[in-house]
């Protein structure tokens, strides 16, 4: 695992002096510890942070090709590097490592931009291609690796694996994007290609840019490709005995190739059942205890430790836990350091926590990120399943009907019925959209006033319209991959690990794996109101009866009365600030409104108060460059 950054020149101009490509790599020390190395030419530049886990002593990049003519950086790892070593070497190349980022140079020499779909693993990689005079970005399927890329000045492009690389190169003043603002508090993320700096993209999950420098003065040529799909057609035939042998074969295999380190490595555990699947599939390859570790609440709706604990002594791991206070929020602007975008998911504080202490322990550990997404686990999903089958059974009054219910009867009830009308008559995919949204339209009148995005979806709609998927169920899937998986979970899960220089794999999220499991009938994933339907039965195989019928909390933290108490004064004094008021980003009346009617008990602005508190902790990290909205 590791830090990447660079330059290149897109028009024929001198590059900085390599002063700033040291500076670029210096700003993710913590993603690599172990070592840095760097190659510059005239016209690109490329240099990584190294935190080394398989190879140690011979892991060193950049690494070669054809004679050095082609360089190679990249962030993760490559889980089949032996199997496409074995087959390079039938074509003569020569090893001079034992490394998985030699295997890429070599794959990129032998089959230029189609070797990134051979490669099976998480990964952010810049080649610098000498003979064809180009600079090759690529990211992995899923997303697990971050890399942005974008326009520092006239003819100059950046790219990296934090955004700290970019504001390290000097002359580049940033700019906040206000729709990227208005999209961070209609989602809690920042979707990509998107940023919160105008002009500055990442680069989306399955896909590779090519950029060659203009010659004689002419435009450089740009392209960007897709190069995977998640198929879901055509479904798998088999019957369910059959099926459910199979998932638990591409899991114990997803499992088994990620344990393969040269340093020392656990498991986050938090007792939901996809960290307890991975840990128990772990446990069958080892023959020493797993080292496992766990976060847990002072608030007992939210602690999960007494369940962690439970998995571990059936597991008989070496086990290590954590409690959460609400003091842990000071962490706030050490989060804005690390994640260098506004990011409104309160659970980066305990995945903050936890990283911290298995890096005590560990170098690397395995996670249950993705088990959701694959096997239809969240709630939302049975609740849009359920808003669909009131559409079928009132004949299309349900809207109506729910909405009628919502003016009469008081309170929250009434403010859910609402909802509930209000979200069916919406056209798809909105009406689902809606149902996961954090800020309403409504919401963001009050925080923006007459600025406020009319369209909080627009982003993002496009990611749930595939055609080649039969059912809006399955388009939910694959949208919330694209978006909410990739930009939300993944995001959460490398910058927190990465800020300790810790690694984090997730098996759950193998490539293998999400192509059988995209495959499976839908109701192997959703039947009637269970989810991950087939992947219980698995877990049935693993794992103690208890921790099949628990209720799926996850790491949220306890923001609605953590805001009545302990946040409120940090709370207040945040938006009674000058710099609050002079920024002038948001309308204060509505502001105001928004703290009254959750101290009040009205309605549960924990979540949008949380949003306010991250962007105004994240915009004063950059005291030196801090971006300014454009005028309006």
């Amino acid at each position: 695992m590791c830090g990447i950054a660079g330059l290149i020149s897109l028009d024929g101009r001198p590059l900085p002096g390599p002063q700033t490509l040291q500076a670029m790599c210096a700003s993710i020390v913590h993603r690599g510890p172990d070592d840095q190395g760097t190659f510059q030419n005239d016209w690109a530049a490329i240099g990584m942070r190294r935190l080394a886990i398989i190879d140690v002593a011979g892991g060193h990049q950049p690494v070669s090709s054809a004679g050095g003519r082609i360089q190679v950086v990249f962030n993760g790892e490559i889980y089949n590097f032996r199997e496409l070593r074995r087959e390079l070497e039938t074509r003569g190349y020569v090893f001079q490592s034992h490394s998985d980022s030699e295997v890429i140079a070599h794959a990129y020499a032998e089959y230029g931009t189609a070797c990134f779909e051979r490669l099976r693993g998480m990964f952010a990689i810049a080649v610098v291609d000498q003979d064809r005079r180009r600079l090759v970005l690529a990211r992995d399927r899923i997303g697990k690796k971050p890399l942005y890329v974008g326009e520092l000045s006239p003819g100059l492009l950046g790219f990296g694996s934090e955004l700290k690389t970019l504001l390290a190169v000097p002359g580049w003043t940033p700019q906040l994007s206000m729709p990227a603002v208005q999209d961070f508090f209609s989602l809690g993320y920042i979707p990509a290609p998107d940023t919160i700096f105008e002009g500055i993209a990442k680069l989306p999950p399955a896909h590779w840019m090519s950029i060659e420098p203009g010659r004689d003065g002419g435009a450089p040529t740009i392209q960007q490709t897709r190069y995977a799909h998640v198929d879901f057609q055509p479904k798998w035939t088999d019957d369910e005995a059959t099926l459910e042998e199979r998932l638990l074969a591409e899991l114990d295999d997803a499992v088994k190739v990620r344990l393969v380190s040269d340093v020392p490595f656990g498991a986050f555990l938090s007792g939901g059942l996809d960290s307890s699947v991975v840990c128990a599939l772990m446990t069958r390859h080892l023959s020493q205890p797993l080292k496992t570790f766990s976060i847990g609440f002072e608030e007992a709706a939210f602690d999960e430790l007494p369940d962690a604990r439970r998995v571990a002594e059936h597991l008989g791991t070496e086990h290590h836990e954590l409690v959460v206070r609400a003091d842990a929020t000071g962490l706030l602007d050490t989060l804005a350091h690390h994640f260098d975008e506004p990011f409104g998911d309160s659970s980066a504080i305990p995945t903050y926590l936890v990283s911290q202490l298995a890096a005590k322990h560990v170098k690397m550990v395995l996670s249950g990120d993705g088990g959701d997404e694959l096997f239809a686990g969240y709630s939302r999903y049975r609740r849009y399943a359920a808003l669909q089958r009131i559409r079928r059974s009132t004949l299309g009054m349900g809207p109506g009907l729910a909405r009628l219910a919502g003016a009469l009867i008081p309170g929250a009830k009434g403010r859910r019925l609402a909802g509930i009308g209000q979200r069916m008559g919406l056209p798809w995919p909105d009406d689902y959209l809606a149902l996961v949204g954090l800020a309403s339209p409504a919401d963001l009148g009050l925080l923006f006033g007459e600025r406020a995005k009319t369209d909080p979806f627009g982003s993002i709609r496009q990611r749930f319209v595939r055609s080649d998927i039969d059912s809006d169920m399955e388009r939910i899937l694959s949208g919330d991959m694209d978006t909410y998986l990739a930009d939300d979970i993944l995001t959460k899960v490398d910058r927190t690990t990465m800020a300790v220089s810790l690694e984090g794999r997730a098996p759950l999220l193998d490539q293998n794996l999400i192509a059988f499991a995209a495959r499976l009938p839908f109701d192997m994933k959703l039947r009637g109101e269970q989810g991950k339907y087939l992947f219980r039965k698995v877990a049935a195989r693993l794992l103690p009866a208890d921790v099949l019928n628990k209720r799926k909390q996850g790491f949220a933290i306890p923001l609605a009365s953590w805001f009545r108490t302990d946040l409120k004064p940090m709370l207040l004094d945040t938006i009674g600030s000058r710099a609050f008021r002079e920024r002038g980003l948001f309308s204060m009346q509505g502001i105001q409104t928004l703290v009254d009617e959750h101290q009040q008990g009205l309605q549960d602005r924990g979540e949008l108060l949380w949003m306010v508190m991250v962007l105004e902790t994240w915009l004063k990290t950059l005291p030196e460059q801090r971006p300014r909205p454009p005028v309006t």
